[in-house]
């Protein structure tokens, strides 16, 4: 096993090792499967791109965007997975999956500063954001998902529904950097924060509450839901609940198994509510997960002590490289996920009250 620096919170070649394992498993078409042999999903496969990109690897970046936009549908989104070329899954469109998109998108343009890149794929974000909103309801929240024929799964997701909340700020973003204001992006985006907020009765109304999941109690504060104090407050409420001293996070809190890329996500939840010394420590831990090919282990069941799933994906090691990025501001998108940028004007955002909330806390975030 390798040392860690006793500067950088990763191991010497980490990164490069990291971005080696997701090029190993990148097809030629683009897309980025879980693990060699397996299926690629759209949200799973941004964040390996993700990966890539912090890497500077940004063709094979770039190629995973192009398959992207190649495979949307014409509505916008895209099936829940594909394999070899194929659909493999046809049951649902999820709307966290279609948003993600936006996020990959500005965050390779914030390290590349590739403006022709930003260009090119607005139309694929525009046609994805759109797709999504279409789904919002009255109360603000976002329904999950479509069946195969396109009618809505009525219900949302708290952690879905974050996602898409960073994702809105991203596609407001790609909007106002290529002059194309989408005003009522801000509006929806304001309406899903208040939603996020104010109404937890509008999420899991259909089915048992998603609470004994770890990223339905930190990916609020990842997001940018909750910042400051707020942020703090929610974080420390669940820590004995969902923290594994010395291992990590557990996924759900009544198994004994936590997750490498669940752990990497609360240590960038950590950073963006100001808990900064707590992120390091828990994210220097993870590296004992990493095996010599430079891939990480999904997960570790310590009551028997053994390494599960035996699967190592590479959204798990796109998570790693993000989290590395966030601690050790390696790229100029460091920041994405640990704090709030909107570069929307006044009347982009118009009715406000989101956009003061997230300015007037952005301050304690770091």
């Amino acid at each position: 096993m390798n040392a860690i620096n006793t500067k950088a919170p990763f191991p010497e070649g980490f990164v490069r090792n990291s971005a080696a394992y997701i090029l190993g498993c990148q097809l030629p078409d683009g897309s980025i499967p879980w693990f060699d042999g397996g299926y690629a999903d759209p949200w799973d496969h941004v964040e390996a791109a993700m990966g890539l990109s912090i890497a500077g690897e940004y063709a094979a970046a770039e190629r995973a965007y192009g398959w992207l936009a190649e495979t949307q549908l014409q509505d916008g989104s895209w099936w829940a997975a594909y394999q070899a070329g194929a659909v493999h899954n046809r049951e649902r469109r999820e709307s966290n999956f279609v948003a993600y998109v936006a996020t990959g998108v500005w965050q390779h343009f914030l390290i590349s500063g590739n403006r022709a890149f930003l260009r090119d794929y607005w139309p694929t974000v525009e046609r994805a954001i759109d797709f999504v909103l279409a789904l919002q309801t009255e109360h603000g929240e976002i329904h999950w998902a479509v069946d195969s024929d396109g009618v809505a799964k009525e219900d949302a997701l708290i952690t879905g529904c974050a996602s898409i909340y960073k994702s809105l700020e991203c596609a407001i973003n790609i909007a106002h950097t290529l002059g194309q204001p989408r005003p009522h992006w801000g509006r929806a985006r304001a309406a899903l924060g208040t939603a996020l907020r104010e109404r937890p009765q509008r999420f899991d109304r259909t089915w048992e509450s998603k609470a004994r999941f770890s990223m339905d109690w930190f990916y609020p504060v990842l997001t940018g839901v909750f910042s400051g104090t707020a942020a703090r407050a929610r974080l420390q409420k669940k820590w004995d609940e969902f923290v594994v001293a010395g291992l990590g996070c557990r996924c759900v809190n009544d198994e004994p198994w936590v997750t490498v890329a669940e752990s990497c996500e609360l240590t960038m939840a950590l950073v963006a509510a100001g808990e900064r010394s707590r992120a390091e420590k828990l994210y220097r831990g993870l590296h004992r997960w990493q095996d010599s090919d430079g891939g990480y282990w999904t997960g570790y069941v310590y009551r028997d002590s053994a390494i599960w799933p035996e699967e190592k994906t590479t959204w798990t090691v796109g998570a790693m490289l993000l989290a590395a990025d966030a601690l050790a501001r390696l790229t100029p998108a460091c920041d994405l996920f640990t704090s709030v940028a909107l570069r929307s004007d006044a009347a982009q955002d118009a009715e406000g009250a989101d956009h003061l909330h997230q300015l007037e806390l952005g301050g304690s975030q770091r």
